[in-house]
């Protein structure tokens, strides 16, 4: 027999909500198989014994639940056009069943209505969420369903993250140990310097990635701020008046803000025809404070949660909510290290330098950024005006989607960014510092020299893997062509043989 549609894909089609992504499209067929598609769906195909009873939208809502994955700002679409009176009487067949329950409740949760009917629903309480398949937040309990609300955050703001087997992957490994064990191989001294160093090379990084050359008073600012990370509470730094201070800290004072934005901004780029390319339309102005409000209320509710994941939803949250003009990037990055610092991922002091691991892998920042804002750009309608100003069009169709983000996908990208920093970035600061310390001494050996002009012969070396420019020599005209040789020897030694 061909093949039919089921649950979320049967929902998407019979409503004509071709806008929206699924992770997970399931069909009825003649055998149980799972494979990817070109476009990296998960298509299930399912034997005919998973027929839905009957072919409505709450008997596909009850398979949606069931078997494919929970999509919030799908469900808030499918919500939107369904009849209450055809599924009251749904939910009624079976009131105490687990998906009538979470149906019940999601319905009430997404649309900010009440179902007018009476529940006594009987048995224990049920987890919203499978902790084997998402990331849950603490539970709150919802007597009216009898539903554990383990969702990550609350109608302002809520993401989902789906335990795919990528990412928990990365959440197997014992980033602390890690850290730690480079800690005993590399003296306490050696760790103490590159950490200093890394401060700064984290904070030139992050004005790097946005294409800006920062001033070294704001050089030493963001430092300053970097040391701050996880000192303070979860809601102080969220909250307006934090991040606000934050912002004004970091960015040219001519475009400090007094607090969040109340006007529409967009990133995107002006073309060499003058025209401008939109890359990625923020939420409107009159959504940002209650998404705000949100993105702590997720802070809260996920405390005990993997710090990778956390620090992800929080960064990426913020940064899609985009509340300010100017600095956005920078502050999303500073959330990346507190949240890191505040769950003890990284002891305070110390900087896992993830903007540093960014700029050098770029495509794959890029990627995780663009895998949320893409499908949003297919979606959303808007208009310009003669002075350049954008207006969203299409509001009711697109805030599900800023409210209810997947952050799935960087959650993974993140994990993967801190596992290769940890063990390519930071490792290699403290294996180069370690023998920068022998080459030093071994030149030193060798010329008795002045520490500058040392540290000099040491960075051209290094920059020019190992040869003493030519075009270098004349600077030192006391050195001899006999010693640029051995220097070069040493250095060789140093450090390609070890």
């Amino acid at each position: 027999m061909a093949k039919q549609v089921v649950g979320s894909e049967w929902l998407k089609q019979h409503l004509g909500l071709a806008g929206y992504q699924l992770t997970k499209r399931s069909f009825i067929g003649t055998q149980n198989k799972t494979e990817m598609a070109p476009d990296g769906t998960i298509d299930q195909q399912f034997g005919s014994k998973y027929i839905p009873t009957e072919d409505s939208m709450p008997a596909h809502l009850e398979f949606l639940l069931k078997y494919d994955d929970l999509n919030l700002d799908f469900l808030s679409a499918v919500f939107a056009h369904i009849d209450e009176q055809e599924l009251i009487p749904y939910i009624l067949r079976s009131p105490s069943g687990k998906y009538s329950r979470k149906l019940g409740f999601l319905y009430e949760w997404l649309t900010g209505k009440q179902l007018d009917l009476y529940l006594q629903p009987n048995g224990n309480y049920v987890d919203l969420l499978d902790e084997v398949d998402y990331v849950t937040g603490k539970t709150v309990k919802n007597s009216r369903w009898r539903i554990n609300d383990n969702l990550l955050g609350g109608p302002k703001f809520c993401p989902i993250v789906r335990r795919t087997e990528e990412l928990e992957a990365t959440l197997l490994i014992d980033y602390k140990a890690e850290i730690e064990d480079l800690k005993q191989e590399f003296s306490p001294e050696v760790f103490k310097r590159a950490t200093q160093y890394l401060y700064r090379k984290e904070t030139k990084s992050s004005y790097e990635i946005e294409s800006e050359k920062p001033s070294p008073e704001r050089v030493d600012r963001f430092i300053a701020i970097l040391y701050q990370a996880g000192t303070a509470s979860g809601a102080e730094v969220l909250g307006e008046r934090g991040l606000t201070a934050l912002q004004n800290a970091i960015v040219d004072p001519r475009y400090a803000q007094p607090g969040f934005r109340d006007f529409q901004n967009f990133i995107g780029q002006t073309s060499y025809r003058m025209e401008e390319i939109y890359h990625y339309i923020c939420p409107p102005p009159d959504m940002v404070q209650s998404m705000m409000v949100g993105l702590i209320d997720v802070e809260e509710k996920t405390v005990g949660e993997p710090a990778v994941v956390r620090a992800a939803i929080i960064a990426f949250g913020f940064v899609f909510i985009h509340p300010f003009e100017d600095g956005n990037g920078r502050i999303h990055r500073f959330l990346i290290h507190d949240m890191l610092t505040r769950d003890g991922l990284a002891e305070h002091g110390l900087i896992i330098p993830v903007s540093a691991h960014m700029v050098d892998n770029m495509g794959d920042y890029d990627a995780a950024l663009e895998s949320y804002s893409k499908p949003l750009m297919q979606r959303i309608k808007f208009s310009r005006d003669e002075k350049g100003e954008v207006t969203i069009t299409n509001p009711e169709e697109v805030n599900s989607y800023f409210r209810y983000p997947d952050l799935t996908a960087q959650s993974t990208y993140l994990a993967k960014t801190i596992q290769n920093t940890i063990r390519q970035d930071l490792s290699e600061e403290l294996q180069f510092l370690e023998r920068y310390d022998e080459l030093k001494r071994e030149l030193q050996n060798l010329i008795d020299m002045p520490d500058r002009r040392l540290n000099d012969i040491i960075v051209f070396l290094h920059q020019n893997r190992g040869v003493f420019p030519k075009r270098r020599r004349k600077n030192f005209e006391e050195i001899t062509e006999e010693e640029f040789e051995k220097m070069e020897r040493i250095y060789s030694d140093v450090f390609n043989n070890n």
